[in-house]
């Protein structure tokens, strides 16, 4: 890859024929139209979120530099933005007025309002600029490798880049636009944020069937140059439409839940939502219940799995009362204070376990409805709590 440094261009031509989309939260053309500031391959403007947008403004005004930016020479006058179109989106936002510059005193100023000095420095500051040419797998290569103004890619922002073409494009438009009317639907089941590609990658991770990033590289690489999303949309929907059915409340819990796991182990089986929405209710009512978001794969697995849910243990206080209590019967009766080993004919029959030795077990089973408390707590040599764990 050949690079070529260009300090002559300001940001006044940089941000010539700025456009920027709304709908998308992304800059798209600068420099009179030559330049593509936004790519397939970059991921969508972050700065306003994150509050840095103001920073590049009073970073010009203060003379400071505003770093390397590298564009990719795509053809004769035509290139794109390789890295520094969060610097360059934020430059032409506030040329265009989508955010004015707040002062000291919290007055706000907007950039065809400010003292013409002021306006003068800022169009006329050159900007420091590389110029690379080279393959597609260098350029992409060397992207992967840019620091991006201090807030890294994430992996699926990554992928994007690698496997940039017609199938990212429409998935990015599905998954990634924070205008699409699903997403608050989503949002109670998907955690994360939209324009950091992580409802993407949700949705990659669902129609893959799986969470390891080679498996859903694979799938991008395999759907690279697919004119439609139809299979990753439609795989998608019925994992949405499975969960909504299923569970007609929606529940804080739920959000960022292995979905796509959960739906391909169970959505064979049928269930009663009205039957399943009482007894979500009534663990989320119980004490004992310590993992509420276990609650509903503990649910779809016919409520076997106790392990999901941690229910929660007896308190100290209440293990020794137990414990002194059943050692003192056990002296009396010459007989083990472990009540299984007392059942027993061989030599532990009237062993006195240490406290150390012994566990807390519920009587009657927290599954069969059994408290955590001191009427339901019986202490257990360890073999013996072990053994009844297993059952």
């Amino acid at each position: 890859m050949e690079t070529t440094l260009n300090t002559s261009i300001t940001i006044k031509e940089i941000c010539d024929g700025f456009v920027y989309s709304e709908l998308e939260g992304k800059g798209l053309f600068g420099l009179s139209g030559k330049l593509t500031i936004q790519p397939e391959y970059q991921r969508n403007y972050l700065y306003a979120e994150a509050k840095k947008e103001e920073a590049v403004i009073k970073s010009v005004l203060k003379g400071y530099p505003l770093g390397l930016i590298y564009f990719n020479k795509i053809s004769d006058n035509r290139y794109e933005v390789l890295d520094g179109q969060q610097r360059i989106t934020s430059l032409g936002r506030f040329i265009t007025e989508k955010f004015p510059l707040i002062d000291d005193n919290g007055k706000p100023h907007y950039f065809g309002r400010m003292a013409e000095d002021l306006r003068k420095k800022i169009n006329n500051t050159p900007l420091t600029i590389y110029i690379c040419e080279g393959e597609e797998t260098e350029i992409k290569e060397w992207f992967k490798t840019i620091n991006i103004a201090g807030i890294p890619l994430n992996y699926q922002e990554v992928s994007n880049a690698i496997y940039s073409g017609t199938f990212v494009t429409k998935a990015k438009e599905e998954f990634s636009n924070s205008r699409n009317s699903n997403i608050q639907k989503w949002s109670a089941y998907i955690s994360g944020k939209v324009n950091r590609q992580e409802y993407l990658r949700t949705a990659l991770e669902w129609v893959s069937k799986s969470r390891d990033n080679d498996i859903v590289d694979a799938y991008m690489s395999l759907h690279r140059k697919d004119d439609n999303i139809e299979e990753l949309r439609n795989y998608f929907t019925t994992v949405i439409d499975w969960i909504s059915s299923t569970f007609i409340d929606v529940e804080n819990e739920m959000k960022g839940l292995e979905w796509g796991r959960l739906f391909e182990t169970y959505h064979r089986n049928p269930y009663n939502p009205q039957d399943i929405s009482k007894k979500v209710h009534q663990l989320f009512g119980d004490s004992a219940v310590k993992n509420r978001k276990g609650i509903f794969e503990y649910i779809l697995g016919g409520e076997k799995d106790t392990t999901l849910l941690e229910i929660r243990l007896f308190e100290e206080s209440t293990k020794r009362v137990v414990y002194t209590r059943q050692t003192e019967e056990a002296n009396k009766h010459d007989k083990s204070n472990c009540p299984l080993c007392a059942l027993g004919k061989d030599n532990n029959s009237k062993r006195i376990w240490k406290y150390s030795e012994m566990d807390a077990d519920h009587v009657t089973a927290w599954s069969n409805g059994g408290a955590t408390d001191i009427k339901n707590c019986q202490m257990l040599c360890k073999t013996h709590n072990c053994a009844k764990g297993n059952r």
